[in-house]
């Protein structure tokens, strides 16, 4: 699919979308915790539909609520096939990974697009400490493993994820570890931790101690979970929500609601670079407010987004109409996203005439007064085709966005949510 977007002003109240982070989490959740769990505001993304795949083939029963709830019903992960498929969800990999080896069945685990090429060596090194059996193609998917995990003592590397230390703790948990500890170096994205820890609690899991997350220990206490059947509601996702943020940000005002602004989300932290921009903003329990009736000049800003790499893209949007020079640190964790984004971006966004510099950590943004109109590609990432549709609002005429189907992965209703909005949206066939 491609998109072409024409400039447009941004007007009106919407709901954020569901969270993938907290609706993949939460499937896992109610898979390991062997009971019955509902579901409530479950996300429609590629990356969902992934994760409730991969517990049904792990032996979760899933039933469809007329209110558009799931009714989730398991006995722990008793695989009823010998394969599940991620999808391209990063998160699904590197957390069902664990909780496949809970098993004593030989599986294998497979995936999608830019999945294929990421690095999963990570598990060639901490699996066969647990006593898992695994086979890798030469540190990437397809893997096939056999456990069952035996929780033990180990170290492992946070730099590059915390998704792979999410998965852990979930096993840990679920095979009742005792006694044991998981001592974690160069941990990022702390905040998807907390978010982790909170839905196991959520789903009356054991959750271990938090050692200022350097350690987390499993004590010798056995856990047992109640019968009562646990409800749950996905979040509203600030990941999704922060291209909205921004587009109204940069080209009207909007309201965006079912933001939680206590979540553990780690993106949530738009809302920092939105005033640091001098946008006015608004925050309440109930709903976010941002942007304003006439045109306002943009600040350029300076934010860390180590913790939070997702938000490079919208960030590159608003920093595009900013006045001056932004910079943004954190630009080692997007090598190994669904493009290599900084290099991305940096193309992406040279064709609309904007200037962005990456050295070494850092990343520059230089504003323009008005983006140029032109084509630009998605390189098969959602992130990336949303940041494109943002700032085209602010360019001189049309951008075409092809490949825009990529939104698919994380926000499906992205441009019809958008185009609720205001923003003068046309959807092409594919170009050959």
């Amino acid at each position: 699919m491609n998109v072409t977007i024409s400039p447009s002003a941004i007007r009106g109240t919407l709901p954020a979308p569901a969270s993938k982070s907290s609706m993949q989490r939460a499937c896992a959740a109610a898979l390991i915790s062997a009971g019955e769990s509902i579901i409530k505001n479950p996300g429609s993304s590629n990356d969902d539909h992934a994760a409730i795949g991969v517990i049904r083939d792990l032996g979760a029963l899933v039933e469809n609520l007329a209110d558009g709830s799931l009714h989730i019903s398991s006995k722990g992960v008793k695989p009823v096939s010998d394969f599940v498929n991620c999808g391209e969800s990063g998160l699904g990999i590197r957390m069902f990974a664990p909780l496949v080896a809970l098993s004593d069945q030989r599986m294998t685990i497979e995936g999608e697009g830019s999945l294929l090429s990421r690095p999963m060596d990570f598990f060639d090194r901490i699996f066969p400490l647990l006593g898992i059996e695994l086979q890798s193609n030469l540190g990437k998917l397809p893997l096939q493993l056999k456990g069952p995990l035996v929780p033990k003592d180990i170290q492992t590397d946070g730099s590059l994820s915390s998704q792979f230390l999410t998965g852990l703790l979930m096993a840990y948990s679920a095979a009742d570890a005792k006694n044991v500890s998981i001592r974690v170096t160069n941990l990022k994205s702390r905040p998807y931790i907390d978010l982790t820890l909170k839905v196991m609690r959520d789903f009356n899991l054991k959750v271990p101690e938090n050692h200022n997350y350097e350690t987390f220990h499993f004590s010798e206490e056995s856990h047992a979970r109640p019968d009562a059947v646990v409800e749950y509601t996905v979040e509203g996702d600030w990941s999704g929500a922060s291209f909205l943020l921004v587009a109204a940000a940069i080209a009207g005002r909007c309201v965006i609601r079912g933001l939680d602004p206590d979540s553990t989300q780690a993106d949530k932290a738009i809302l920092q670079a939105i005033r640091d921009a001098g946008v006015p903003l608004q925050v309440s329990k109930s709903e976010i407010r941002v942007g304003a009736d006439h045109p306002i000049m943009l600040n350029g800003f300076h934010f860390d987004a180590t913790d939070c790499p997702d938000l490079f893209p919208p960030l590159v949007a608003l920093a595009s109409c900013c006045n001056g020079s932004s910079f943004i640190k954190g630009v080692s964790r997007l090598a190994h996203k669904e493009s290599n984004r900084g290099l991305t971006l940096q193309e992406e966004f040279a064709k609309l005439g904007v200037t962005v510099l990456l050295n070494e950590d850092t990343m520059g943004v230089k504003g323009v007064h008005e983006l140029n109109s032109g084509s630009v590609h998605s390189h098969h990432d959602h992130r990336i085709a949303m940041a494109a549709a943002v700032a085209a609002l602010r360019a001189n005429g049309p951008v075409l966005i092809e490949k825009a189907d990529a939104i698919n992965k994380s926000y499906p209703d992205f441009f019809k949510d958008l185009e609720k909005l205001g923003a003068s949206i046309h959807v092409l066939d594919e170009i050959f």
